[in-house]
């Protein structure tokens, strides 16, 4: 049986690993790296990178790239999540990958948005997708 992580292990070992997916980000046309870790209600944690491609907008986002990490690693339920970028502006999941995290997070669960330095606000699904639609909506 797993153990509960820590909050503060968790995001420890989230923060690391944003930033490592971060710097492995393929960007040669925008130049702008983002990292995105999730962490799932079993507590492993599945990483992603932005992937820019020239057939632009073709790319995929470091947010989606975690969740099929997740997927491809036989869990569904993602219990926090953790977003990385550099900037003055807050780096946060785009409209799509909004709507992909919700389809696999109840709208309670923490989106942390982060820089390099750590965390700088944490917000949950429902507010950066207010009224969603989820899986639910469809039983």
């Amino acid at each position: 049986m797993t153990q509960p992580i820590a909050i503060e292990t968790e995001q420890a070992s989230a923060l690391k690993l944003a930033k490592v997916a971060m710097q492995k980000a393929y960007v040669p046309y925008s130049g702008f790296s983002v990292g995105a870790v999730l962490v799932t209600q079993s507590g492993q944690f599945y990483s992603g990178c932005n992937v820019e491609n020239a057939a632009y907008p073709e790319g995929t986002c470091a947010e989606a790239g975690a969740i099929a990490a997740m997927v491809n690693g036989g869990e569904q339920a993602i219990a926090a999540l953790y977003v990385m970028g550099e900037g003055d502006v807050l780096v946060t999941p785009c409209g799509g990958c909004r709507q992909k995290i919700r389809e696999f997070a109840p709208p309670s669960t923490p989106v942390h948005i982060c820089s390099p330095d750590g965390i700088r606000q944490t917000l949950t699904i429902a507010e950066l997708l207010p009224a969603s639609f989820g899986p639910e909506n469809l039983k």
